[in-house]
């Protein structure tokens, strides 16, 4: 924690919240608003079904790549030059798909919005750590999940109504307005939270030394697992929502918001319980809680899935529960995984957001595409994503304090 952290904010503790949930929003916002628009902009610049989804794969592969090197960059410069050029360089990205008459030019600009949008998630995790004791944190980082949950599932709407009633060049035209509003909040708002006793030398040496230490240590790996894998049990249906919902549910379009709503409440709901319970249960507990929960709901949703044909009524309200569960416990294991790193906070951010968005990528380009065709094979394909989450922390559960 930053010794002088009582003098950087003077303001409300739920002001700096929001900051730090805006910058964290930006990745998986920029990644759902446009799949509303993929057979629009596929048509529009004369693209195939696996052309346009590579624009997706670029954007997550970049910014898996580039969450290596977001944190270590601010453990060595400071935390807010690098929000800043991060949301520079996604505004100008954006113009850039906003202007793409081509399939080449979308994909590349689409890897340039991956590799600047990850600044946001990655910094803001470690600028709440500089800022605040452990139970604090929690309390802040909870605040900061439910915007960051809230992301995903409002994203498609957004999107899919500016390619309804405007086009699919609104849609980056939005993105870019979105950046620039977050560089010049940033600009005025966001002070630099890492003191100068923290920083840490730049040079490729000292990177390597980190990451072999971080990737060597099965606590700081099984944390990470715990933390990002069962997120894509969620993720998988909101990827596959067009088919999930349109295809399955027979839902219309104009119907899909009771999914994303139902998602959404279950988020917040989760994230505010998590903050009520900062300390006064034990962390350990509140992760049993939620991953019980995540349990429960998978097994329960599997079954129904096998045993009957599927209903709105009924096959949302488990999503909802499981994103409750999911969004209970996430905010302590990230800290844990900060924590296992107290002198490379930003790093340590940067491998556990790769790690987590390497798994987005893949369920994203590989797991949805297989399994989206089936509702069973959606449920099998989550459940056994939250059971790596499980498994993980159960290893790694008498290993950490």
């Amino acid at each position: 924690m930053n010794p002088d952290a009582l003098t950087l904010w003077r303001a409300p503790r739920w002001g700096l919240a929001v900051l730090l949930a805006c910058l964290g929003m930006l990745g998986p916002f920029s990644i759902d608003t446009y799949l509303p628009a993929f057979t629009g902009i596929a048509s529009a610049i004369g693209a195939t079904p696996v052309q346009m989804q590579q624009t997706l794969s670029a954007y997550l592969f970049g910014f898996a790549l580039m969450n290596l090197f977001h944190g270590a960059l601010s453990d060595s410069f400071g935390r807010r030059p690098v929000v800043l050029w991060g949301l520079a360089v996604f505004t100008l990205a954006s113009i850039g798909c906003a202007m793409s008459q081509q399939i080449g030019a979308l994909v590349l600009f689409r890897a340039l919005q991956g590799m600047s949008a990850g600044a946001g998630i990655v910094v803001s995790r470690a600028v709440i750590r500089d800022m605040y004791p452990p139970a604090d944190a929690q309390r802040v980082m909870s605040q900061v999940t439910i915007y960051f949950g809230v992301a995903p599932a409002v994203a498609p709407m957004v999107g899919g109504f500016l390619f309804v009633h405007v086009s699919w060049h609104a849609i980056f035209w939005f993105l870019t307005a979105v950046g620039a509003v977050l560089w010049l909040a940033n600009w005025r708002l966001l002070p630099e939270t890492l003191h100068l006793s923290q920083r840490q030398s730049i040079h490729a040496g000292n990177l390597l030394r980190g990451y072999w230490e971080m990737g060597s240590n099965p606590r700081f790996m099984m944390l990470a697992l715990a933390s990002g894998v069962p997120f894509n049990g969620m993720f998988l249906y909101v990827l596959s929502a067009p088919v999930f919902l349109g295809q399955h549910l027979h839902l219309a379009p104009q119907q899909f918001f009771w999914f994303f709503l139902l998602t959404i409440a279950g988020i917040m709901g989760g994230a505010w319980f998590s903050g009520r319970l900062a300390g006064r249960i034990k962390r350990h507990h509140q992760i049993r809680h939620g991953f019980l929960i995540m349990l429960l709901v998978s097994i329960l949703n599997l079954a129904l899935n096998l045993l009957f044909t599927p209903q709105a009524w009924w096959a949302l309200l488990p999503l909802a529960i499981y994103a409750f569960g999911w969004a209970l416990m996430v905010p302590v294991v990230t800290l844990m995984v900060l924590d296992l790193m107290p002198e490379r906070r930003g790093m340590a951010s940067s491998f556990q957001a790769c790690i987590g968005s390497l798994a987005n990528g893949v369920v994203a380009g590989v797991i949805a595409p297989l399994v989206m065709h089936s509702t069973v094979a959606l449920a099998i394909a989550s459940t056994l994503m939250m059971g790596v989450g499980v498994v993980a922390w159960i290893w790694v559960k008498p290993r950490v304090t």
